[in-house]
């Protein structure tokens, strides 16, 4: 099958010819229709991220065909469309998987990271980690649901029932979630690059009542701010306009160095906290939230051939929504 590979950290995908693999006793193999192209790639890559298989085939936002059954596989029927996250499989049994907590399983695999994923013509998946995927989205629609959606749903679960959100980066994870939170009736304040006014003008379209810059005072305080930008400079800011008792969520998986920031920001009950990975859990609740909310995904899309270029598209924040391979 054809595969874009990583080599090496810190080069780009390499296209290769590579044996199609076979599924084991509780795996699903998948022809893969699209994939999405997700910021986490990018610290894969640069090496942010520094345990992956290597060679490793990248792609966690992975939508495809059932095609093939291991002897254990039962979940799901040959030619069913199903979607493969970035929790790729987990222990089942330590404290973290028994408490309702996978997504901090300190055995689990990663799709795209510890695992091979979609940036191919076909993936493997363990059938218990995969979902069924709602109907009225197309293939390049449903990938970026898989993580954006997913991690920015169980940031914006984390911000409780605060009524105002700031949002800070406006790309694939936050053009869904600003969705959801509007159809939710909270008021969302949208954080952009400095200049980008298409960027604010996109956010506003989807139900920011506000947008501007990164460095700018909101109209007023917020109850709690998702940072899904990977920018540690922007936690001082983002607590100096968050009111008493709310909260800020870093919602990446990666982020630069957070410089020094005096106690009065995080003084009044506020609280900084990370988002990690995702859990089963998540996914069941979200594909009924976002079908129900009438949320419109946005995508770019590119031939799996064309990964480097979607990845540094995706780097310089050159994309509208999310990018997403076609790869079938």
């Amino acid at each position: 099958m054809k595969a874009m590979v990583l080599d090496a950290k810190e080069r780009p995908l390499r296209l290769a010819e590579v044996l199609r693999p076979s599924p084991g006793d509780n795996e699903i193999l998948l022809a893969v229709h699209a994939c999405g192209v997700c910021r986490t790639d990018l610290h894969v890559v640069d090496g942010d991220l520094q345990q992956p298989k290597l060679p490793l085939i990248l792609g966690h936002e992975i939508v495809g065909i059932v095609v093939e059954k291991g002897e254990r596989a039962e979940r799901f029927t040959i030619g069913q469309r199903v979607g493969v996250p970035w929790l790729g499989r987990t222990c089942g049994h330590c404290h973290y998987c028994m408490s309702g907590s996978e997504n901090l399983c300190d055995a689990a695999e990663f799709t795209g990271y510890t695992l091979d994923g979609g940036y191919a013509e076909f993936a493997l998946a363990n059938q218990h980690y995969c979902f069924s995927l709602p109907d009225n989205y197309s293939d390049a629609e449903a990938a970026p649901l898989l993580c954006a959606g997913l991690i920015g749903y169980r940031a914006l679960v984390a911000a409780g029932d605060a009524k105002r959100i700031g949002i800070y980066g406006f790309g694939a994870a936050a053009h869904i979630i600003t969705q959801v939170a509007h159809w939710q009736g909270r008021e969302v304040f949208a954080f952009t690059k400095p200049g980008d006014i298409e960027r604010q003008c996109f956010a506003r379209k989807l139900g920011a009542s506000w947008a501007g810059d990164s460095s700018e005072r909101p109209p007023e305080e917020m109850n709690a701010s998702i940072l899904f930008a990977p920018v540690g400079t922007l936690i001082p800011q983002s607590l100096r306009y968050t009111a008493k008792g709310g909260t800020v969520i870093c919602a990446g998986i990666h982020m630069s160095t957070i410089p020094e920031f005096s106690y009065s920001l995080l003084w009044g009950e506020r609280s900084l906290r990370s988002i990690a990975n995702l859990t089963r859990r998540d996914g069941e609740e979200f594909f009924t939230i976002v079908t129900r909310a009438g949320v419109r995904i946005e995508v770019e899309k590119f031939s799996l051939e064309a990964a480097n270029e979607a990845i540094q598209r995706v780097r310089g924040g050159r994309i509208r929504g999310a990018a997403v391979l076609m790869v079938s």
